[in-house]
This record gives C-alpha cells, sequence and structure tokens, in this order.
C-alpha cells in the first residue's frame, strides 16, 4: 500500500503541472475561437497533429528506455545512460531542424499554407527542443523530483500563454492606438502564426531551465548501451508512433475525406474544441503515466507476490477516479460548455464518446506493464498497430458521411480494441490478478449514475446542480464502502 500512496503522491504532483497547464492552455481556446475563423483554428489543430507525431518519432522510445535501462541489472551506472541518451536524441533532433527548415517552403504547400513557411520552420525548432529536453524531464522522473518537474512545465507554459495573451489580444488593442510602439516586430497580418511563435519562444525558454539537469551527469556515451536501448526502444517507437496516430490521424485525415477544404477546416475546429472539453480525463491519464512508468520499474526489482497486489490496485484505482472525474464533468457540461465559443456548441456531443475513449487508453496503459516488463515490447507494437487499422477504417469509411462525430466513434473502438486485446493476452504470456469484476461494477454505477442525472433534469440550474453533487457523493460513499471501510476500521 505504500508504493500506491507514493505512486499517487508523485501522480498529484505531476498533475499540478499537467491539469493547471492544461486548463490554463484550455482557457485560451475561446480566445482563439473568438478571434480566429474556425477554418484557421482548423489549420492549427491540423499543423499540431503533425507535431504530436513528429516529437514520437523524435524521441523514439528513449524516455521508456531510459527508465528501463537506469534500472537494468547489466547497466549498473545511471549517468551513463542518461547521456547516452540525451547524445542520441540529440543528435536527431538537431538533423531533423536542419532538415524541415531547409524544406519548409515545399512541405507549406503540401500542407496548404503555401504563403506562410515560417509556421512550419518554427515549429521545426520547438519539436527539435522538446523533443531533447523529454530527456531531462525524463532524468527528473527518475531521480524522483516531480516539484522541480512541475515548476519547469509550469514555467513552459506560463511563458507560452503570457506570449499568446501579448501577440493576440494586447498587441492588436495596442496597434490601434498607437502602432508605432510595436510596429518593428508586430505584423496584424501574421495571424495565427503567433500561436506557432510563442510557442517556439516558450520551447527555448524550457531548454535554458533544463540546463542544470543536462549538466547533471559525467558525459560517457556507449555506442554498445545505445545499440541494445535502441533495439529495446524501437517497438516502442513504433507503439508511439501508432499510439499518436490512434489520437491525431483524425486530425490529418480529415481535411483529406471533406471536398470542401472550407467545410472540412471548419469541421475540424469544432471538432477540436469540443475535444478540449474532455481535457480534464486526458490531463489526469497523462499525470498517472508520469508516475506510473518509473513505479512499475521499480516495483518490478522487489521480490515477492506484493508488487502483483500493487499493480492490480493502481488499475482499480485508476477506473475509480477516471468515472469520478468522467460524472463530474458530465453532470456539469451545462457550465464547462462555456470555455468554448456558442458557435462550437453543436459538437458537444462528441464529449462522453471522447471520454470513455480515454478511459480505455488508460486502462490500456496500465495493462502495457507486462509487456514492458518482461522485454516483450513488440507485443505493445501489435496492440498499437490493431488500433491504427480499426482508426484509419472507421475514419475513411464514415468520415466523408457522418463527419467528425465518427473521428470520435472511432477513437472510442480504437482504444477498446487495444485494451481488451492487451488484457486477453496478458493473462496468457503474463497474468495478473485484475479485478476485473470491481472494475466493471464502478463503469456501471458511473453510466447509472450518469443516466439519473439525465432523468432528474428539471432545467434549473440550481436544482440540477445540486442533485447532481449529491449523485456525485453517491459515487465517494459507494467507492468508501467498497473500497476503505474496511481499511479504516482496521
Amino acid at each position: 500500500m505504500a508504493g500506491i500512496k507514493s505512486l499517487f503522491k508523485d501522480t498529484a504532483i505531476y498533475g499540478v503541472s499537467s491539469i493547471l497547464g492544461r486548463f490554463l492552455n484550455w482557457c485560451l481556446v475561446p480566445m482563439y475561437t473568438y478571434c480566429f475563423p474556425a477554418a484557421e483554428y482548423g489549420i492549427v489543430t491540423n499543423l499540431y497533429a503533425y507535431v504530436a507525431l513528429a516529437i514520437i518519432i523524435l524521441t523514439y522510445g528513449m524516455e521508456t528506455g531510459f527508465f528501463r535501462f537506469a534500472n537494468h541489472d547489466r547497466w549498473t551506472d545511471p549517468g551513463q545512460v542518461y547521456t547516452t541518451t540525451l547524445l542520441s536524441v540529440g543528435s536527431t533532433s538537431v538533423l531533423f531542424m536542419i532538415v524541415v527548415c531547409a524544406l519548409s517552403p515545399d512541405i507549406a504547400r503540401w500542407l496548404d499554407c503555401g504563403d506562410s513557411p515560417s509556421y512550419i520552420w518554427m515549429m521545426a525548432i520547438a519539436v527539435a527542443m522538446d523533443a531533447y529536453t523529454s530527456i531531462p524531464f525524463a532524468y527528473l522522473r527518475y531521480r524522483k523530483r516531480p516539484v522541480r518537474f512541475a515548476t519547469l512545465k509550469l514555467i513552459n507554459i506560463g511563458v507560452n500563454i503570457g506570449l499568446n495573451l501579448f501577440f493576440i489580444v494586447l498587441c492588436p488593442v495596442i496597434w490601434k492606438s498607437a502602432p508605432e510602439w510595436i510596429a518593428w516586430f508586430y505584423n496584424p497580418g501574421f495571424g495565427i502564426g503567433y500561436i506557432f511563435l510563442a510557442n517556439l519562444i516558450s520551447s527555448l525558454v524550457t531548454l535554458l531551465t533544463v540546463v542544470p539537469e543536462i549538466l547533471a551527469e559525467n558525459y560517457n556515451f556507449s555506442g554498445k548501451l545505445l545499440r541494445e536501448m535502441v533495439r529495446y526502444s524501437f517497438p516502442l517507437l513504433i507503439i508511439g508512433i501508432a499510439g499518436i496516430m490512434n489520437q491525431t490521424v483524425d486530425k490529418i485525415l480529415y481535411p483529406m475525406l471533406i471536398a470542401d477544404r472550407e467545410v472540412a477546416m471548419t469541421g475540424l475546429g469544432i471538432y477540436a474544441a469540443n475535444y478540449k472539453i474532455a481535457l480534464v480525463m486526458v490531463v489526469f491519464i497523462q499525470a498517472f503515466r508520469f508516475a506510473y512508468e518509473p513505479f512499475i520499474f521499480a516495483q518490478n526489482k522487489e521480490k515477492g507476490e506484493g508488487k502483483e497486489k500493487a499493480y492490480s490496485d493502481a488499475m482499480t484505482w485508476f477506473v475509480i477516479f477516471s468515472m469520478l472525474i468522467f460524472l463530474g464533468v458530465m453532470f456539469y457540461l451545462p457550465v464547462l460548455k462555456y470555455f468554448i465559443s456558442p458557435k462550437y456548441f453543436e459538437g458537444l456531443r462528441v464529449v462522453p464518446i471522447v471520454m470513455f475513449a480515454e478511459v480505455f487508453f488508460g486502462i490500456f496503459f496500465n495493462l502495457s506493464l507486462w509487456y514492458k516488463i518482461t522485454d516483450r515490447t513488440i507485443w505493445g507494437t501489435w496492440f498499437s498497430l490493431a488500433g491504427l487499422v480499426v482508426t484509419l477504417a472507421l475514419n475513411i469509411i464514415f468520415v466523408p458521411r457522418f463527419g467528425y462525430i465518427a473521428c470520435a466513434w472511432a477513437a472510442f473502438c480504437c482504444y477498446g480494441v487495444m485494451m481488451v486485446a492487451s488484457y486477453v493476452i496478458g493473462r496468457i504470456k503474463h497474468p495478473i490478478d485484475y479485478r476485473i469484476g470491481r472494475i466493471t461494477f464502478y463503469c456501471a454505477v458511473a453510466l447509472v449514475l450518469w443516466g439519473a442525472s439525465s432523468l432528474l433534469t428539471t432545467g434549473s440550474n440550481v436544482i440540477d446542480f445540486a442533485t447532481r453533487f449529491l449523485l456525485l457523493c453517491v459515487y465517494a460513499g459507494v467507492v468508501y464502502v467498497a473500497e476503505l471501510r474496511k481499511r479504516v476500521k482496521a
């Protein structure tokens, strides 16, 4: 139980930066939707989908590889593992940056933003820096320094948000009254380009803040170690590519599947804005992942059966908190929806679908420990590729007919298939006694309470919100009786 307490303490600290940062970035969404046409917000969404894919490729599974080999019996010098990883990721990131910047005009034309190659080279430089700094952040997680990790992440987020507000809100106001003050650096026609510029500057600031971590160990490169790490991590790269494609391929494909580009970008903007409402679940899963990966490798070094119970307990509590978050968002959606412009409300129907899809993904991540701790990461590749096939097929078949709602259901089905496949194969390869009955029970309770909230809706916000608060208390009471009452009495 002590291990679980430590896991969730670190999850909470990592979650401070993730939750607060994502929430503040979430608050930028209404600004984007009010300041830019939906089609332009669709362009931003489309480019960031490619950025997410690029970061996965540039880190090529080396974060997890670092954790594995820093705790490996045959490699007793974690400093050598860390510096070898830094040099490898740094070299590939610089190469990527040079190539993409050189080809930025061609890439811009291919992505149908040919008059703005600056968007491409700004994002290329930012992505290269973000990929490189992911390793110092992994080092902080390895050294169990969640407070510094969270602080540096918040600095990055604060700079990014501050620059967004400066360029998109403040500068236009100054331009109207005293353009000569800012004419030397500000161009009103640059528009959404300032979103990418803010990202670039914040990435540079982050690189500077992790310099102490970059210099924390004596550099000791090992080619043999790197080859073993790449061999271990390569399947994770395929998993990562398939995984991020499962998250972003709809945003990449959508403009290709809708004949009218203006209609496509508008629909993509609406879908992306409503996707942000499900952000709370995404943030919780991300915070949990930051803490869970070091946790499972550390637990794996322990002897005895206690570690198996720790894995099972972690899964159960993950589902408990996921369902609590789901209920909180769905119960108070009438308020939360105003974080986006009313012009986007037609897309609210995707929110519950996306949230449950993210729960499935979180469960899949919990289940992934069996192939990570047994060095059979190739199985993760097969699961992710199976999910990608589902995602591609459902998007290609149904998006032209049903629009962005098909994207949400494709994500739901994708992660559902991955979750079930990992559980079934895991029961054969490395069985862990997960409390499937209890997990199913909590999901069922959450769905029943959600249904009850719909039936009890009166139209009065005061009455409805009070009723839904009581329903949340009912869920908390069920958890207390099922999980905590005996422990409290003991």
